[in-house]
């Protein structure tokens, strides 16, 4: 766990521990923004949910759920929260991260290095494809799909073929940062949870550099979840009508937030 993340995001609000001025400076100096997100409004979300990938598609949402015998994708209506529709997958496979590519839904899997396949409409299966290494979150730009894998590289990946075109690594304030997890396109960032943390990183995705940091530890206090692992995990953007949604892992709401400009 990247633990030492907390200690920038105090230190924004004031100096902490016996750095000189000018070396407490420098570090200030590439502090990432610190953005508090407006809630919107929020809405159901299945407790027995542990979400693991998010996207809006058509109206609705599809949501990515893991645990080995439990996993599967399903499209959720955004007002109830109500599933509409769902596929299963394998139960000896732990589903992982979502994203969209030209009219399918790609879903990731932990450990097995196999990613599903749907038609994002009927979530009908489409076939599988092969890549290395472990699945955490998945999202897309406008030629990649694009993973994370607990560490702190995002790989790129050829959507037809998985084949890896580049990796970057994610940077906080010049220092590698590991446990990104879910991840979402906007507006030419990726927005990323960050495994255990009450927060969400914007990250350039030609340089890896995070940009910003949204702090999600009201809503975090909110949900009040005692489970250790019902963490911040589950990032949507409707790009249509500029609305983005979060949640966490058995967490009983979904939140749409606004973020300051």
């Amino acid at each position: 766990m990247s633990r030492w993340l907390l200690l920038p995001l105090l230190a924004l609000a004031g100096p902490a521990g016996a750095a000189p001025p000018q070396a407490a400076s420098a570090v200030m100096a590439r502090q990432p923004a610190l953005v508090v997100p407006v809630i919107v409004r929020r809405t159901p979300h299945d407790p027995a949910a542990f979400t693991e990938g998010l996207v809006w598609h058509g109206g609705a949402l599809i949501e990515s759920v893991g645990l080995e015998g439990r996993s599967d994708v399903r499209r959720v209506d955004p007002v109830s929260g109500k599933v509409t529709l769902r596929r299963t997958i394998p139960a000896a496979q732990f589903g992982e991260g979502l994203a969209l590519w030209k009219g399918e839904a790609i879903s990731l899997t932990w450990h097995d290095g196999i990613a599903h396949r749907w038609t994002a409409a009927t979530l009908k299966p489409l076939g599988t494809m092969r890549y290395s290494g472990e699945g955490w979150g998945l999202t897309s730009d406008a030629t990649s799909l694009i993973r994370s894998d607990g560490s702190a590289t995002l790989t790129f990946h050829d959507p037809a073929t998985m084949k890896v075109r580049r990796t970057v690594t994610v940077t906080f304030a010049g220092r590698a940062l590991d446990q990104i997890n879910e991840l979402e396109m906007v507006d030419g960032q990726i927005l990323a949870n960050v495994w255990h943390q009450p927060v969400i990183v914007a990250i350039d995705p030609r340089s890896g550099v995070v940009t910003r940091v949204i702090d999600l530890r009201a809503i975090v206090a909110e949900v009040g979840a005692r489970d250790p692992e019902a963490v911040a995990n589950g990032i949507a953007w409707d790009g249509k009508a500029r609305r983005l949604f979060v949640t966490g892992k058995r967490w009983p709401t979904m939140f749409e937030i606004r973020l300051p400009k």
